[in-house]
C-alpha cells in the first residue's frame, strides 16, 4: 500500500500540494483536516460546545462524514463551504484535541486509505501518528504573514489581523496539544512554500519520490 503522507500547519498550502500530488500520483487524495472540520460543523449545528469532550465524541462516532473528492457531506448534509467558515474554524482546535475524536477519526482514515489500496493523505499528524510508515512523508510550512495572506484570501469577509491571530492561536493548540500534536516528523523532506510556485513544489516532491 502506496502512502504519501503530507503534514503542516494551516495556510502552509498542504492541501492544494497534496491534491496535485494525488493528481500526478494517479492516487486517491484524503484530506483529514475536512472530517475534523465535519465533527465541528456537526457540532456547532446541533448546539453541542466544542470543549464538552464527551457529548461530542458520542456525536463523532455516529456521525457520517462522506468525502467524494467533489465536496464534503455530514449526515447527508452538503457541507463543504459551511465547514471552512470562520465559525467551524473557531471550533475545530476545540474538536481536534479531543483524543476520542482522534482516535475515531484516526481509524477512520486508516479504513478509507486500506480500502482504496493507499492515498496522498494530508493533515497534522499524518506522518507522526496516522501513517508513522507512510512511504514518503513530507512537511510543508510558511511564514505567518504568508499563510495568513493565504487564509484571507479564502474568507474575505474576515480582517487580515483577526486572521492572522486565529491563525497563530492554532498553532499554538495544534503544537502545545497532548494528542497528537502537530510536529515535524523526523523523516519527513521539509519544504518552506513561503516564496515557491506550487508546480515547483510538487515536482521537488515527485522527483524525491523517484529517489
Amino acid at each position: 500500500m502506496r502512502v504519501i503522507a503530507i503534514d503542516g500547519p494551516a495556510g502552509s498550502g498542504k492541501s492544494t500540494v497534496a491534491r496535485r500530488l494525488a493528481e500526478r500520483l494517479d492516487l486517491p487524495y484524503l484530506d483529514t483536516g475536512a472530517m475534523y472540520r465535519a465533527v465541528a460543523f456537526a457540532a456547532l449545528r446541533r448546539g453541542l460546545d466544542p470543549d464538552e469532550a464527551e457529548p461530542v465524541a458520542r456525536m463523532a462516532r455516529e456521525l457520517v462524514i462522506d468525502l467524494d473528492g467533489s465536496g464534503v457531506r455530514v449526515d447527508g448534509v452538503d457541507a463543504t463551504v459551511e465547514i471552512r467558515g470562520p465559525e467551524v474554524t473557531r471550533a475545530v482546535s476545540a474538536v481536534a484535541a479531543n483524543p476520542s475524536v482522534r482516535a475515531e477519526l484516526v481509524r477512520r482514515q486508516r479504513d478509507w486509505v486500506e480500502a482504496r489500496g493507499g492515498a496522498v493523505v494530508e493533515g497534522r499528524d499524518i506522518g507522526t501518528v496516522v501513517f508513522p510508515d507512510a512511504s514518503f512523508k513530507a512537511y510543508l510550512t510558511a511564514r505567518l504573514e504568508v499563510r495568513a495572506g493565504r487564509r484571507h484570501l479564502e474568507v474575505t469577509d474576515t480582517a487580515y489581523e483577526t486572521v492572522a491571530a486565529d491563525l497563530a492561536r492554532r498553532d499554538t493548540t495544534d503544537s502545545a496539544r497532548v494528542d497528537s500534536p502537530l510536529l515535524c516528523s523526523d523523516d519527513a523532506v521539509h519544504v518552506d512554500t513561503s516564496d515557491r510556485d506550487v508546480d515547483a513544489i510538487v515536482e521537488e516532491l515527485v522527483e524525491r519520490l523517484k529517489g
